[in-house]
């Protein structure tokens, strides 16, 4: 078997595959930004959950966080680095060549 011909599954990304990761990217990836409550509503998490999940997607370069100030509220904002949008696409296109040979197709 040469290395074009390995399993998909050997192509997917531990830190973004994993169920709530992969969420967190995909709804990033439907906008330029978020704040991390629309985040943390939209996935219904906790914000303990949300935050551990976040650390482990910057610290790997594919989401930047921005602390700030809403009016005087707290906030903080999410966005996919350029890297980030990269391993989502590259992610469905494992998991898409993943269902294909699954297919048969």
């Amino acid at each position: 078997m040469s290395v074009d011909d390995q399993h998909p599954v050997l192509d997917l990304d531990e830190t973004v595959h994993q169920r709530i990761r992969l969420g967190i990217l995909a709804v990033l990836s439907e906008t330029d930004e978020c704040t991390f409550a629309v985040l943390r509503d939209e996935l219904q998490l906790t914000d303990g959950n949300l935050s551990r999940h976040l650390r482990v997607l910057e610290e790997a370069g594919l989401l930047q966080v921005t602390k700030g100030y809403d009016g005087r509220r707290p906030c903080t904002w999410l966005r996919l680095t350029r890297q980030g949008r990269t391993a989502l696409r590259d992610e469905v296109a494992a998991l898409e060549r993943l269902v294909a040979r699954l297919r048969g197709t």
